[in-house]
């Protein structure tokens, strides 16, 4: 706790950055836990032998595993990458590009005010990111790319910085953003899936319908049907905000800050803003990887420079 100006104590909210990293890897165990018991129950318990009582039921679970297992893959694929994947950091010693002849950041950056001349050894540091200059991190002690934003769970800047997740043990920035994204996409599908093929059995359980097996494995399937179910729910809002994110091309910190421009300076259309996330090749907007070509044109996709408006500045003067 940190003493107030008026000598009052006030609760210092950091103190659980530590607690968070440990929550983040019993989330991990959490994960894997959720999708062992929902494999045994759908694959082993329920879809599995009946692929072997013939007709229309062995058809049926065919089917199930098929999508079942495709699915579980992509997003496994997607969740250890984006937990595995650097965010993107700040390399030390950074500092913004400036234009010698004007004496101002570079146009990507900006400045606090249009025409502005702005020192290095002066930082300002900015809170509106519509309208952002050359910014430094007092905790870093360094200067910020746009868009850029300090963690103080990881302890340090993170680019394009959309938030920290502990179910992925990582921040979600400039360069796993697109993973987390394919994350909830699968995680949605999947969790569907699996309610829906427990549903026979769950209405079951109220009605006066045959269900076969042990006492412990109907629980299981109880279980997995309410976890799955409520997963779906709860990631399908998830995956709305951060598809209309994408739409817009802003983050969850930048969607909370900006003000109600008439229009957000990254704002290039739906089109484009998609393509900043997922890239331009469409054959790996699926699968948690960029193409060669993508990240060597795409400077967008190492999370220090963004393309802006042509009529930003026309806003911003408004």
């Amino acid at each position: 706790m940190q003493k107030s100006g008026g000598g009052v104590m006030a609760w210092n909210v950091f103190r659980f950055c530590t607690a968070l990293r440990a929550l983040g890897s019993i989330m991990i165990v959490l994960v894997i836990g959720i999708i062992g018991l929902t494999y045994y129950v759908v694959v082993i318990a329920d879809y599995g032998p009946a692929l072997f009582h013939g007709g229309l039921d062995s058809l049926v679970s065919f089917v199930v595993l098929l999508l079942f297992h495709s699915l579980l893959v992509m997003l496994l694929w997607s969740y250890f990458t984006t937990v595995l994947t650097d965010p993107g950091g700040v390399p030390p010693n950074w500092r913004p590009s400036i234009d010698e002849e004007r004496g101002d950041a570079d146009p990507l950056i900006g400045s606090e005010h249009s025409g502005s001349n702005v020192r290095l050894n002066q930082p300002s540091v900015l809170s509106d990111p519509a309208n952002e200059g050359m910014r430094f991190c007092r905790k870093c002690n360094q200067f910020k790319p746009p868009r850029c934003h300090h963690c103080s769970v990881c302890g340090r800047c993170i680019l394009k910085m959309d938030h920290h997740c502990v179910w992925v043990v990582n921040c979600v920035g400039a360069l796993n953003y697109k993973y987390f994204l394919l994350f909830l996409v699968y995680t949605f599908l999947e969790t569907t899936l699996v309610t829906l093929s427990l549903l026979r059995l769950f209405v079951a359980f109220f009605t006066e319908g045959e269900i076969s097996g042990t006492p412990g494995t109907l629980v299981a399937t109880f279980i997995t049907f309410v976890l799955n179910l409520s997963f779906a729910l709860s990631v399908l809002g998830f995956l709305i905000v951060h598809i209309s994110l994408v739409l817009a091309n802003t983050t969850t910190i930048e969607a909370y800050e900006k003000k109600t421009d008439p229009k957000w300076r990254y704002d290039l259309g739906w089109k484009k803003n998609f393509e900043q996330v997922l890239g331009t090749d469409k054959r790996y907007w699926p699968i948690p990887a960029y193409s060669e070509n993508d990240l060597k044109r795409m400077p967008v996709l190492r999370g220090f420079e963004y393309q802006t408006r042509p009529d930003s500045d026309e806003f911003q003067q408004l």
